[in-house]
């Protein structure tokens, strides 16, 4: 009995500190990791996708990850769970349409990396290998530059 007691308390830990993904209206794309979406209290969140990296627009693919990214989540109703903020002040968000995670099918197809210095998300290491075996996206270049990169280099600043 104790020992089923302890059990049960433990699963309401988990569950205590599960967070609670909420329903938004995706109303605007950035770029290939960044939204904005309305919730039904009209209340506005920019989030950026938490676990991934884009591409920067004058970057190569950074318009067709944007493009991704809007097709995959515009106009749409979406779970939007937000794990924390980043150093900008936007929110760190796991997005889903209709079910579909959406930072890992940006990574599938190629138009995201896997951001490892924060994620640690077995399904995006597993995406990004695949998306990479199939040369999908940035990976059909013979050399992709990851975003971290590109920003870093002097070509990259603004």
């Amino acid at each position: 009995m104790i020992v089923s007691l302890a059990g049960m308390m433990v699963a309401a830990c988990f569950v205590l500190n599960a967070h609670a993904a909420s329903a938004y209206r995706v109303v605007g794309v950035s770029d290939g990791d960044t939204l904005t979406a309305l919730g039904k209290g009209r209340e506005r969140v920019k989030c950026r996708l938490y676990g991934i990296d884009a591409p920067e627009k004058k970057q190569a693919y950074g318009q067709a990850s944007k493009a991704s990214l809007a097709a995959l989540a515009f106009g749409r109703s979406a779970m939007i769970d937000v794990v924390g903020r980043d150093r900008y002040g936007r929110s760190l968000c796991k997005v889903a349409v209709n079910g579909l995670d959406v930072n890992r099918e940006q990574i599938a197809r190629g138009m995201a990396w896997m951001y490892r210095r924060y994620a640690r998300d077995a399904n995006y290491s597993d995406a990004e290998m695949a998306a990479q075996a199939h040369r999908r996206g940035v990976w059909g270049d013979s050399d992709p530059v990851a975003p971290w990169d590109f920003r870093r280099s002097r070509h990259g600043r603004f």
